[in-house]
């Protein structure tokens, strides 16, 4: 994954031929890997067909110059964070001085120093070592509450910065609760409870990422997701319905025989409330410990229908915001009732899924 700092991948980018062709000799006698571009539009070219890890640019070149190239490589997602090394004359330091503005990273003057040469590409090399190691640690964070197949847009929107700002979006918030697991672990040896509600969690959040949506959080037994945030997608509510219906009917009964199958005994119950609507999402927290978090009204509205399933003999409660919501509701959503819901002025219809009597 990282990369070999005594093999890199360089691109040469050059007018002058016999430029080129000394820096190409330098660079692979110090083992590196070398393509040259003799202007500003083939190293753009070379650069989106495969990217390097480092680029020597030359300032002054015909048609396309090194800096237009820069601007265009800080302006492009994929490109902006390849380290630069400008190529300057000595007597060209108002250029060097803008590139450096621009984002390039270091310069090299002509005649080259073999000795200043392997130290630009070294710092370099490293330089885009660290950004590799930083980009994985990155993608480990966001894999840990998102989809696999959402983490790459998620990095590319975010520009590699871990904060990725608050965002406000039209989404569907989920919770879930365990029923009658506090009575469990009261009398459960603790290496047995962590198991049950690791196994319990498997199950649930594989439903959730299975369904596009996004894991915001573990609270006790209890599970919240969100769909739609922080990327968009119209049938965020259908997803949300398909995943409490897959927690219900099928997660559920399996976690159930897992545990008969293993001694504990019992049959756990589950309550599902939603509700779709305008939500802020992003991550919280310090540097040193950030955590994914969706909050707003829906949200909030999300939490106190679950907590109404204990009171209404449903397990499942699906806010008329999450019915309207939908594409395709499917064919077995019932209506419930108005229910007062704390925190609302008026009452908010509810409807569920018939099979979901507890």
């Amino acid at each position: 994954m990282g990369t070999d700092l005594a093999g890199g991948r360089v691109l040469v980018v050059d007018d002058d031929r016999v430029n080129r062709m000394l820096l190409t000799r330098s660079l692979e006698h110090e083992g590196h890997r070398v393509r040259c571009a003799e202007n500003g539009a083939e190293a753009l070219e070379l650069l989106h067909d495969d990217p390097c890890d480092v680029v020597l640019l030359d300032i002054v070149m015909p048609e396309l110059d090194g800096v237009s190239v820069l601007e265009h490589m800080k302006g492009d997602h994929a490109l902006q964070d390849v380290p630069v090394i400008m190529i300057s004359g000595v007597d060209d330091t108002e250029s060097v001085v803008r590139c450096i503005e621009i984002g390039a990273d270091d310069y090299l003057p002509k005649p080259f120093d073999p000795v200043l040469l392997r130290a630009r590409i070294s710092a370099g090399l490293t330089k885009k070592r660290l950004h590799e190691l930083e980009r994985e640690r990155l993608r480990g964070v966001f894999a840990r509450f998102l989809p696999e197949s959402m983490v790459d847009e998620v990095l590319l929107r975010a520009g590699g910065d871990l904060r990725l700002g608050g965002v406000r979006l039209v989404s569907t918030a989920l919770f879930a609760d365990l029923r009658g697991f506090t009575g469990f672990a009261e009398r459960t040896p603790p290496d047995d409870v962590i198991a049950v509600l690791n196994r319990y969690f498997g199950e649930m959040s594989d439903a959730v990422l299975d369904n596009g949506g996004t894991l915001v959080a573990f609270l006790g037994d209890g599970l919240i997701a969100v769909f739609g945030a922080p990327i968009e997608c119209d049938d965020h509510a259908d997803r949300a319905v398909a995943v409490a219906h897959e927690m219900l009917e099928v997660r559920l009964p399996r976690f159930n025989r897992w545990l008969r199958e293993h001694g504990y005994g019992g049959r756990f119950r589950m309550g599902i409330g939603m509700s779709s609507g305008p939500l802020m999402s992003g991550n919280v927290g310090s540097e040193r410990r950030l955590e994914y978090t969706a909050i707003g009204d829906t949200v909030n509205t999300a939490s106190r229908l679950e907590a109404m399933t204990k009171t209404t003999g449903r397990s499942i409660l699906v806010a008329e915001s999450t019915r309207d919501a939908m594409l395709n509701p499917p064919h077995d959503l019932s209506f419930v009732g108005e229910l007062d819901v704390r925190g609302r002025e008026s009452k908010i219809r509810t409807w569920t899924l018939r099979r979901s009597s507890t």
